[in-house]
Parts: structure tokens; C-alpha cells; sequence
């Protein structure tokens, strides 16, 4: 994925697709589509916050404006440029601002402040970013995805994400066998990134197979279980000390 746009503004809307509909659907929009310019690839991610998590909590509460900074590569090729940007949302639109660098560049900078070597104005907002909120890398996040473009309007993009995957360790941008599953394997994530509005076939499309637009963010949705999981740990230590306090007291 050598070609790339720095940056886009456009509305992202999540869907979750049963299994048993994706052909159904596909088939029902197969005249208006085309396979995108990389129409099967995996994405890597690294997600980063602040010590306390502060971008995600926000974003989580829905407020009006919302931002998160990853690093981001299309497969595992040690050749391949990987991508650093921030990706905001304000007003129901998301803006993406991004620069290309090679991997070691990239976790220097974000692991160790090594100095960026791309000065461009997209760079530095990211530099004040990073700073601002003292980020470090908190999550992996990976999954498959199957593209596809409009034919006659170019703006529009359908995807669909499958084994969708994280890990908290060992922060890098490969597989290493250790990612847990957090997708169930009879749902797909289907997004749709559009301009402006959608084209009248897929509304069509998206109403004949019932499928109505969530909120869908891969990386709160885990944040948001290991928060609960360890809440209710925490909860249940509390009860297993005070039953002990009352047998002894």
C-alpha cells in the first residue's frame, strides 16, 4: 500500500452483520460495487493514551469531539511503509490526518521521543498530541478486512472486518499468537465510509436485511470489557475479605 491519502473527511457509520446475511447482502449490491484497490488485507494496530486513559474514557462518554492516536500497518511486510495518525470525530464527521514512516522511525518516536524526521504540519500536530497527553502504547489490535468501492460513486466504501483480535503485551505490529478473540464468529463488523450520503441501493440494501448504524469502536469495546471484568474482580476481592473479617470477627 504504497499510494496513501494524508488526509480525508468523511461519515463512517458501523454496522454488525450477521454471517448468514453477508451474501444475501453482497449479492443484492453486487451492480453497484467493485472490489477497492486492495480488496483483502489484514490491519495492525497499536493504540495509544495516556497513562490514565484518558482519550478512550472521553471518547467513550460521547461527547461531541473525540480523538485517538494509532499506528497502523496493512499486513506484515518489514518493507511496507506503516502509518502514524490521529483520527478525530466532531460533529458526526471523522477526519483522519496521518504521515507514512517506516516501523523503527515510528516506535522511536512513540516508545522512546526520538525525534520525528517528517517536519510537515500533519507531524507536528501529532507531536502535540503525543505530548499533551504523555501517551504510551496500551493496546494491539488486528483484524481482516474485505474492501470494496462504489462504481459510480466514488466516494463511497464498504468494508468487512472478521477476527477482530487484541493483546496488551509485547506492543508490536505483528501476529504472535497471542491475541484473544473478541468477535463472535457468526457476526462481521460492515462499515460504510461515505461523503455525504448514502446512494439510494445501499439504503435499500441495508433496510431489506434489517441492519440499523451503532456505535461500534473496536478498541473501546475491549477497553471497555477488561474495565468491567476488573471492576468485578476488584468487587468480588472486596466481598472474599469482608466474608473472611466476619468469620474472624
Amino acid at each position: 500500500m504504497c499510494d496513501y491519502i494524508e488526509t480525508f473527511a468523511r461519515v463512517e457509520h458501523k454496522y454488525i452483520l450477521p454471517v448468514e446475511k453477508y451474501d444475501s447482502f453482497i449479492k443484492m449490491i453486487q451492480p453497484h460495487i467493485k472490489d477497492d484497490a486492495y480488496p483483502s488485507y489484514s490491519l495492525h494496530n497499536i493504540y495509544y493514551d495516556s497513562p490514565d486513559n484518558l482519550m478512550i474514557t472521553r471518547s467513550l462518554e460521547g461527547p461531541e469531539y473525540k480523538e485517538k492516536l494509532r499506528l497502523r500497518a496493512y499486513g506484515e511486510d518489514p518493507t511496507d511503509n506503516v502509518f502514524l495518525e490521529i483520527k478525530k470525530k466532531y460533529d458526526g464527521i471523522v477526519y483522519k490526518r496521518r504521515i507514512a514512516l517506516h516501523e523503527k522511525e515510528a516506535l522511536d518516536y512513540l516508545n522512546k521521543s526520538i525525534p520525528l524526521s517528517n517536519t510537515s504540519q500533519i507531524a507536528k500536530e501529532i507531536d502535540y498530541v503525543k505530548d499533551l497527553y504523555n501517551v504510551r502504547g496500551k493496546m494491539f489490535i488486528g483484524y481482516d478486512r474485505r474492501a470494496y468501492a462504489g462504481k459510480d460513486e466514488d466516494d463511497v466504501r464498504i468494508t468487512f472486518d472478521t477476527n477482530i483480535r487484541y493483546r496488551l503485551h509485547n506492543l508490536s505490529l505483528d501476529d504472535i499468537g497471542e491475541e484473544t478473540i473478541i468477535q463472535n464468529p457468526n457476526e462481521m463488523v460492515l462499515e460504510i465510509k461515505v461523503m455525504d450520503r448514502y446512494p439510494m441501493w445501499l439504503s435499500e440494501a441495508l433496510a431489506k436485511h434489517q441492519l440499523y448504524k451503532g456505535t461500534f469502536s473496536k478498541y473501546g469495546i475491549i477497553y471497555s470489557a477488561l474495565h468491567k471484568k476488573e471492576k468485578e474482580e476488584m468487587i468480588k476481592q472486596s466481598k472474599e475479605v469482608y466474608q473472611t473479617c466476619l468469620l474472624q470477627y
